[in-house]
């Protein structure tokens, strides 16, 4: 039997990625992975890592070469390539471009794509300003039809009173609600 599409698209939280990657290895396990990373991810070398070792994990996890570009992720949509779509991290400059149609990246795009077939998009959010100019934006996607949230809270309320991030653990039990069409709760942690 076929393993179910599942997209999973990281944008540039560099410091979010090794919390991320031990939970697309569990999927990956369950699900057939596409991985999609943002133009700026796969471009960026940071303290966190170099590009080149980030997409290359990403392809020995899923075993698959990573789609990066707008024309490479383009297709997702079209011919309903994916069961869920999973942005995690997910920066607030991506949280701001998604809540407001904005589809000029290779993960805006994935995401405008996939939501045309009213499938579900999961959203872990990892911002320094979740609490400040994005919060409306979190909001909007709160009130989105078939976008479901990672549950989030405060990574660093002393030093980083605005900051946000999801617990990245609790990505798949959101993809399993998500694929019920239900947001999974408690929402704020």
């Amino acid at each position: 039997m076929d393993k179910e599409k599942i997209g999973f698209a990281l944008t540039g939280s560099f410091c979010t990625f090794q919390k991320v990657f031990p939970e697309i290895e569990k999927l990956s396990g369950k699900y057939e992975i596409i991985p999609i990373m943002s133009e700026k991810s796969a471009t960026t070398d940071t303290r966190f890592g170099k590009c080149e070792d980030h997409k290359k994990r990403l392809s020995e996890i899923t075993g698959r070469e990573v789609l990066k570009s707008i024309n490479e992720v383009e297709p997702i949509g079209p011919k309903k390539m994916l069961s869920a779509l999973i942005v995690a991290p997910c920066t607030g400059n991506t949280i701001a471009k998604i809540a407001n149609g904005i589809a000029d990246s290779s993960v805006t795009l994935a995401v405008k794509s996939h939501l045309r077939n009213s499938r579900p998009v999961i959203i872990a959010v990892s911002t320094n300003d979740g609490l400040g100019g994005n919060a409306k934006n979190i909001g909007l996607l709160m009130n989105m039809k078939n976008i479901y949230l990672v549950p989030f809270g405060q990574d660093d309320c002393i030093e980083k009173k605005k900051s946000l991030v999801a617990d990245m653990e609790k990505i798949e039990d959101t993809l399993k609600e998500a694929l019920l069409g239900k947001q999974i709760q408690p929402l704020l942690i």
